[in-house]
This record gives C-alpha cells, sequence and structure tokens, in this order.
C-alpha cells in the first residue's frame, strides 16, 4: 500500500526551515523577544513534525504487520516495534522525543522550553531519516 507522505515531508521541511532561521538568530541562550519567538516556532514545528512521525509509524506498522499486533500498544511498543521493522535507528531517542513532547503539552517554563528547542535540532536529523526510510518503503 502507497501512503500520500506530503503532509509529512512539509513538515519535515518546515522543522528544517525553523531550524536554519534559528541558527542565524539564536546564538546561545535566548535573550529577546525575537530570539524567544523563533524558539517557539521551532518547538511548535518540533511538536506538530513529532505528531505526523509517531502516527505514520503506527500507520505503516498496521500496514505492514498487522492491525491486531499494532493497535493498543504503548507508545513505547510502538517504537520499538518500529526499530524492530528498521524504521528508525535510536529507539531510545524516540523515548526521549516522546517524553519531551508530553512536556510541552502540560507544562511552559523556560528550562522546558530550552530542552525542547535543543532536543528538536537532533530530532531534525530522525525524522528526515524516517521520512527517508519511509519513501524508500512506500510501494
Amino acid at each position: 500500500m502507497s501512503f500520500d507522505l506530503s503532509s509529512l515531508q512539509k513538515a519535515v521541511g518546515s522543522l528544517e526551515r525553523a531550524v536554519k532561521v534559528a541558527s542565524y538568530k539564536i546564538k546561545g541562550k535566548v535573550n529577546t523577544d525575537e530570539e524567544e519567538v523563533v524558539r517557539a516556532g521551532v518547538i511548535q514545528n518540533f511538536e506538530f513534525t513529532y505528531e505526523l512521525c509517531w502516527k505514520f509509524m503506527k500507520r505503516w506498522l498496521t500496514t505492514n504487520i498487522g492491525s491486531a499486533i499494532v493497535d493498543g500498544v504503548s507508545r513505547k511498543e510502538l517504537f520499538r516495534m518500529a526499530a524492530e521493522s528498521r524504521l528508525i535507528a535510536n529507539v531510545e531517542a524516540w523515548f526521549e522525543y516522546h517524553n519531551l513532547r508530553n512536556e510541552t503539552a502540560h507544562t511552559y517554563n523556560a528550562k522546558t522550553a530550552e530542552d525542547v528547542y535543543e532536543t528538536a535540532i537532533c530530532f531534525l536529523a530522525d525524522a528526515r531519516a524516517f521520512l527517508e526510510v519511509l519513501e524508500d518503503k512506500n510501494d
């Protein structure tokens, strides 16, 4: 089954652009309103892209290994299955992305924002790699 990956492609591209802009605008700790807005944009793109990634993982796994196996599993188990199916390389990193995504949904403070921002920069490479694997496996 072939998946329409355009939404994930757009999300990864948007995160990539946000990180690129941030690399020019933020030189260390966030000190200005402009830097705070740029960082918030990276965080928002991280949240959206992360959500699409895990949903595409679930969709691919459901289609390729069966809904009876995938339905109802925890997110951690979903990531383990994705790693076993060679959709992602570092399952521990995806656990961390999930934890930080949960943090952004429940609280907002400067320390959390800084942690999520730094992680979003690392996440970009994993999201891009995941997208490339899906593109290769997309029949």
